[in-house]
């Protein structure tokens, strides 16, 4: 028999309500650290939400702790690491966790070049998934009056939706659930995120370095000393000053 969760294609597995080009099933990624470098730090808690374009509805949600001795960033997020130590099926959430990016067509998080590095590190799995940035790849409609890489609560407020904590991954993944529930043109906001990109560089004077700013440039990252940002064809279009593709792009 075939494993029931093997992953689907993203063309033969798309539901009728959606274009082919377009996944419809998306699994919603939030990470609580223990710090910010891989390398040093630790995942402790994972939240995930596995969602339905086409039906704008959540299918399956998911949130545990990963067992950890100490927690330097415990006045960030909250979680005492004695908490992550009781017992709990925290293994057996990690199978569910695969189980549900194998039904999914693309992971999303709302700083998806945070989150991501941490899959394929210690106890979590490797997805075999593109990842999509609602912060970076998504250009939210201009008419909800936020900012260039609006940051999640605000997002959230933009859409009417009550803020009530922060930085526990299952209420983040929650947030980003919501919005996507309220969006009448999600599929269209997918479809231009996932259009290819390229890392483009700002040309601008120190005079006018408030212009790539406004477009959501960011300095010194990933290029030291320049403003960037990675933008597709169709975005590009768009911006106000000089620009160019960066050599360093990769």
């Amino acid at each position: 028999m075939a494993n029931a969760w093997q992953q689907p294609s993203l063309l033969t597995a798309l539901s009728p309500e959606t274009p082919a080009d377009l996944p419809d099933r998306l699994l919603i990624i939030d990470t609580e650290t223990t710090g910010l470098d891989p390398d040093r730090h630790h995942c402790l808690e994972v939240g995930a939400i596995l969602f339905s374009v086409p039906q704008r509805s959540v299918l399956t949600q998911l949130s545990f702790l990963l067992p950890v001795r100490s927690n330097p960033a415990r006045a960030v997020n909250g979680i005492d690491p004695r908490a992550t130590q009781e017992p709990h099926p925290w293994q057996q959430s990690l199978y569910l966790l695969e189980a549900m990016a194998s039904a999914a067509h693309v992971a999303v998080a709302h700083n998806a070049s945070f989150d991501k590095r941490w899959f394929g590190l210690g106890q979590l799995p490797q997805f075999n998934l593109p990842w999509l940035c609602s912060m970076d790849d998504i250009f939210w409609p201009k008419s909800l009056g936020l900012r260039p890489r609006p940051s999640l609560r605000d997002l959230a407020l933009a859409h009417s939706i009550p803020v009530w904590a922060a930085h526990r991954a299952l209420t983040d993944c929650t947030y980003l659930a919501q919005v996507f529930e309220r969006c009448n043109d999600l599929e269209i906001l997918l479809k231009d995120a996932l259009e290819p990109r390229q890392l483009y560089r700002a040309l601008v004077s120190y005079v006018d370095r408030q212009l790539a700013k406004e477009h959501g440039f960011r300095w010194n990252d990933p290029v030291k000393g320049a403003w960037t940002r990675r933008l597709s064809e169709r975005q590009i279009t768009s911006l106000e000053f000089p620009f160019q593709i960066d050599i360093m792009a990769s």
